[in-house]
């Protein structure tokens, strides 16, 4: 990865689980460099490419500011945000809790998405969204003990942003993914998780997401409600 890549993704995680909350005044692209360590043009190539993503705003006598504004999302930062807006289309910030963390085989269907033999390990993470401590999906995710060597083995030790741990730890870059969403009745766990009603509608998306070279990497499944959001996924 780039090295202003990098320190891009630093600063935009810094943004999404809000140490920088919109409003906050970046310090000088000098002081940037001084605390990642990295020459100022590096600083200033990431700083561009989140102004020109709307992350951030640019003033002459101000300075830097954090925006507050949804990014685009196209398939370039498809992974770094959560797409769950409110009935108005304001970008919403989430937290992640890990309900679970297991290994075990996977199975036939598994097994051939990812290349690998029927019975290999699979890492698993069942998780809770929540957006002001409000629950809105649940994940469960699968991927390939055989690439996560040395992968947490505690709940609470999975990094709240799982995608950019996998660039930053195992090289992991994801390029692609396949979704197929549906919506279906909420299940006995959807209503406890999501504090539903019932009888009650989930959106469902079932995704697998590929590396590069067309490997899959991850299979997920998201279960979401709707009562007052909306799933926005804007492809450029």
């Amino acid at each position: 990865m780039p090295l202003y890549e990098h320190i891009k993704r630093q600063m935009a995680e810094a943004i999404l689980v809000g140490s920088w909350p919109p409003g906050t005044l970046l310090p000088s692209e000098v002081a940037l460099a001084a605390r990642f360590g990295v020459a100022v043009g590096t600083v200033r190539r990431a700083l561009s490419e989140m102004t020109a993503e709307g992350l951030l705003a640019r003033r002459r006598k101000t300075g830097t500011i954090v925006t507050g504004r949804s990014p685009h999302h196209n398939l370039r930062n498809f992974f770094q945000y959560f797409r769950l807006h409110d009935g108005s289309g304001t970008l919403l910030r989430s937290s992640a809790r890990v309900l679970t963390l297991a290994a075990s085989a996977a199975s036939e269907a598994e097994a051939a998405i990812f290349g690998i033999e029927s019975g290999a390990e699979l890492i698993r993470i069942h998780r809770l969204r929540l957006v002001n401590q409000k629950p809105v999906m649940h994940d469960r995710i699968a991927m390939p003990s055989l690439r996560l060597s040395g992968f947490p083995t505690h709940a609470a030790d999975v990094p709240q942003l799982l995608y950019l741990h996998l660039l930053e730890r195992y090289g992991i870059r994801l390029s692609a993914v396949r979704e197929s969403v549906t919506a279906d009745l909420a299940t006995k766990e959807d209503r406890e998780l999501l504090e539903l009603g019932k009888p009650a509608a989930v959106l469902v998306i079932d995704e697998t997401t590929y590396e590069p070279s067309g490997a899959a990497i991850l299979i997920c499944q998201h279960r979401a409600t709707t009562e007052g959001y909306c799933y926005i996924n804007e492809i450029s």
